[in-house]
């Protein structure tokens, strides 16, 4: 029978269903397929931290957000229009979010009497009136893939595993995604079981074939591709595109790239992703633990290389010492933060924005450092870049803040060519310094950025002392003179505030300039925000938009754009970090917006908190 096609501008699809049961890889292969279409799109994956999490119950489900259009988009979504349930357990936990005539697909195979129990349901929600304002598909997707697959030898255990493949399948045809990358892919990915990559490749032919063919669906939909920008697109995560923007910056640096890791989510994909590119000359080094890790990155960086080291909150901690090592000896080191959920061990798969007061103090001592924050995932490469050029031109330790929700999240980059990156080479000191041009002074500093020189150790002539103990002004000696040790102190905070001068200045988004209040906020809460902006622009509201990238030193004009304003209102995943550094230092009465659930804001809720503002004044 004949179809109808409906055209849609946006669609936000979740898959849901047990850690076990391939949400995460299903959603990545549509998003991928969407990518391939040409949607802009933005991705939200959430599953639990257990490996294997209860099976059937609330705390196991694994979900993934997509949220494609036919125009700029910002965020995840807010609620999706389409939930894909593959158990009870997947209904109940993302039903709250559903707004009404969403549509529900419901693995009916599951929905067994035990499951139901399991999750508190007395019956089963499909057979009763309790889902009478959704639009619900039951579909016994189970048994269906089972079928499918009868001509293949395969347990019936084994078979069911594919029913992610059916669901994926389904989607596909659904909203009339490309097939090809996602066949190829399972070719790939079972290349050798070529008896499993047949059975995946037949269920999600089989789940294609269903919509085609079944009376459920007498819809499908068509997202057209979004207009960009011409050039060459890729999709890419946050952590993806921060491995390659560290690639980028060995390459524009001409330094060679070692990182000392310790594995910790979400940040670990880093270190998987930059082991695969040791024909850039790229070292990486799985160390026994943190403390390890960034020695080991730190003595890397005091040969020469350019030495960098990931963690997230918990591993922070442990790296303190040795970060503060990397400012008293300044040297280039690059610290890759990607924030979870805290204290302790928290919730390590769900994100926060709590790390930003240890970044900046969390050290004995006064040990002032960079810190950078990238807003989206693909900027998750150029602040990388950013990290690294402040790192080896001042010649300190760098904190890059990213996050879980950057770093797990995907959306479309424009893959820049290589003439558009930075110059950022140094030189190395190659002789003597000293007014006698025989000695060589390793803390003479730069007259501009007060950087000392670098030194590659064995150097000839060039032999000096460094470590943790305080030096002595220019010459390098150990120093416990009182003096000296409050002049090289207050010289390594100016190098610091010196770099305001080398980073552009706030930028704000203020179309009529007549706007009474600013939004001000610094990186994920980027999108929900601007967003959030959007919307109120759209219903005739006046807002101003600013978002820091640079958290120290702030833009030159920080104080400037905050008074420039009648109300500044500052949402933060965190209790107030960057609102109590902005109150403290401009003296400002921020505005502050918390919520610390492990997950980003929605556009809807701050643009809610927006309007409270703008009808108070």
């Amino acid at each position: 029978m004949t179809k109808q096609v409906q055209q849609l501008d946006r669609v936000i699809i979740r898959f849901a269903g047990d850690s076990g049961d391939g949400m995460q890889l299903t959603g990545d292969r549509f998003t991928a397929g969407t990518a391939e279409f040409g949607n802009d799109l933005s991705t939200l994956p959430n599953f639990p931290a257990e490996i294997r999490a209860p099976a059937g119950t609330l705390p196991g489900v694994s979900s993934f957000q997509l949220h494609f259009a036919d125009h700029d988009i910002l965020t995840p979504g807010d609620a999706p229009n389409v939930l894909v349930a593959m158990n009870p357990a997947a209904l109940k936990a993302n039903l709250g979010d559903l707004p009404r005539g969403a549509d529900i697909i419901a693995n009916t195979d599951e929905f067994t009497k035990r499951n139901l129990q399991k999750v508190g349901y007395d019956g089963s929600p499909l057979e009763d009136d309790s889902l009478a304002e959704w639009r619900v598909h039951p579909v016994p997707l189970t048994s269906l893939t089972v079928k499918a697959l009868e001509g293949f030898e395969l347990s019936k255990k084994d078979a069911e595993r594919s029913k992610n493949m059916f669901a994926l399948g389904l989607l596909s045809w659904l909203y009339h995604r490309p097939t090809e990358a996602t066949i190829k892919f399972l070719e790939n990915k079972f290349a050798k079981k070529p008896d499993i990559a047949k059975a995946n490749i037949a269920a999600f032919q089989a789940g294609w074939n269903y919509g085609e063919t079944t009376e459920s669906f007498s819809v499908s939909y068509e997202v057209k591709p979004a207009p960009l920008a011409p050039g060459v697109y890729r999709n890419i995560s946050g952590n993806q595109a921060l491995a390659y923007g560290l690639i980028a910056a060995s390459v524009q640096s001409k330094l060679p790239l070692f990182l000392g890791s310790y594995p910790i989510t979400p940040a670990s994909d880093i270190l998987h992703e930059l082991s695969r590119h040791k024909r850039f000359g790229i070292r990486t080094f799985q160390a026994e633990d943190e403390i390890a890790g960034v020695g080991a990155a730190l003595g890397a960086a005091f040969g020469g290389a350019l030495g960098v080291t990931t963690t997230s909150g918990p591993g922070v901690a442990l790296k303190a010492e040795t970060v503060g090592l990397a400012v008293t000896t300044e040297l280039p080191l690059i610290v890759v933060d990607v924030q979870r959920a805290g204290p302790s061990t928290g919730m390590p798969t769900k994100t926060e924005q709590t790390d930003l007061l240890m970044a900046m103090y969390g050290r004995n001592g006064e040990s002032p450092l960079p810190i950078v924050a990238p807003s989206t995932p693909s900027d998750c490469f150029d602040a990388a870049i950013e990290a690294a050029r402040l790192a080896v031109k001042y010649r300190t330790p760098v904190m890059l803040l990213s996050d879980g929700y950057l770093a797990n999240g995907s959306e479309p980059w424009k893959v820049p060519s290589a003439a558009e990156l930075p110059d950022i080479s140094i030189e190395f000191a190659s002789g003597p310094n000293g007014d006698d041009g025989v000695t060589f002074l390793p803390f003479k500093r730069d007259t501009e950025t007060l950087a000392r020189p670098w030194a590659i150790p064995g150097t000839a002539g060039l032999e000096h002392r460094i470590g943790g103990i305080e030096k002595a002004d220019g010459a390098g000696n150990i120093s416990y003179d009182p003096n000296n040790h409050d002049r090289m102190v207050r010289l390594r905070q100016a190098k610091i505030d010196g770099i305001a001068h080398d980073i552009p200045p706030l930028e704000v988004d203020d179309p009529d300039g007549d706007a009474r209040v600013l939004v001000i906020g610094w990186g994920s809460t980027y999108g929900p925000i601007a967003a959030a902006v959007r919307r109120i622009r759209k219903s005739g509201g006046k807002v101003a938009q600013a978002h820091l990238r640079h958290l120290n030193p702030l833009p030159a004009n920080t104080g400037e754009v905050l008074r420039a304003y009648d109300k500044v209102l500052l949402p933060e995943i965190n209790l107030g970090q960057l609102a109590l550094l902005l109150r403290a230092r401009f003296l400002v009465d921020i505005i502050s917006y918390n919520r610390v659930r492990g997950l980003p804001f929605k556009a809807e809720e701050l643009a809610g908190v927006i309007q409270d503002v703008i009808d108070s004044e």
